[in-house]
């Protein structure tokens, strides 16, 4: 009786712990996967609400526009919602470097760069999809890895989108914000590396009541989850 409350025990509290991705590796093959079986029915930046053709081409919302990043405005990237610096600081190969992270020409470089080389646990979290969102390319690199924020003392650097970048500091459109926040109360959850401020942890976990789930936002969790094999518990408790 007594190795049997043990067990199950030791089953309640594996079972109380949420896994992260441990599939896919590859930054790149994460992009791909969202773009070829999440997202081809739902081509729609987070940010912007801007269109996006099978060949990555950004048609701008009415009303767009940019004063910096002028190529990119036009570009679809994926945005790490929960930027990759936020956890990959953590891992000393971004820094503090490694011995095989040399340059051809022997220089020696750290960063996010030595610990994709260099880290799985690393490269699992990076490409982690729940936590990748399409963008408008000029966003994304405005945005940076600016903490979100409940308001910002500007206006719209990108015209009818309503993304509010300023001090390194970033408010997004309302109808973004419930996706934001349950993208970083997953990564909080999910993964021991990555924790949130207990400020931020408040806003998040006001944005995710004020702003519930959508029908799209927990077709994509089951989508991810039937590719990536990991379950998002948030999502899934929220979808029910």
């Amino acid at each position: 009786m007594k190795y049997l409350l043990i067990i199950a025990v030791f089953l309640f509290s594996s079972a109380s712990f949420a896994s992260g991705n441990d599939t896919i590796q590859s930054f790149s093959k994460a992009k791909k996967h969202l773009e070829r079986e999440v997202y081809a029915d739902h081509r729609e930046t987070i940010y912007c609400a801007a269109a996006f053709d099978a060949d990555k081409n950004i048609t701008p919302p009415p009303g767009f526009t940019t004063e910096k990043h002028i190529k990119r405005a036009k570009k679809l990237e994926w945005e790490h919602v929960v930027p990759a610096e936020n956890f990959g600081r953590t891992f000393t190969e971004w820094r503090e470097g490694h011995a095989q992270c040399v340059s051809s020409k022997g220089k020696s470089f750290k960063g996010r760069k030595c610990a994709e080389k260099m880290n799985l646990e690393y490269r699992y979290m990076q490409s982690d999809m729940y936590n990748l969102f399409p963008a408008i390319g000029a966003v994304n690199a405005m945005r940076s890895n600016y903490n979100f924020v409940a308001s910002v003392d500007a206006i719209s650097g990108f015209g009818s989108c309503d993304m509010k970048i300023s001090d390194r500091k970033a408010e997004p459109p309302a109808n973004a914000r419930g996706r934001i926040a349950r993208t970083y109360l997953y990564m909080d959850e999910t993964y021991k590396r990555y924790s949130m401020s207990k400020s931020q942890k408040q806003l998040m976990s006001a944005w995710d009541k004020m702003h519930p789930v959508s029908e799209w936002e927990c077709k994509r969790a089951v989508r991810i989850e039937e590719i990536q094999g990991s379950k998002n518990q948030i999502m899934a408790a929220r979808c029910k």
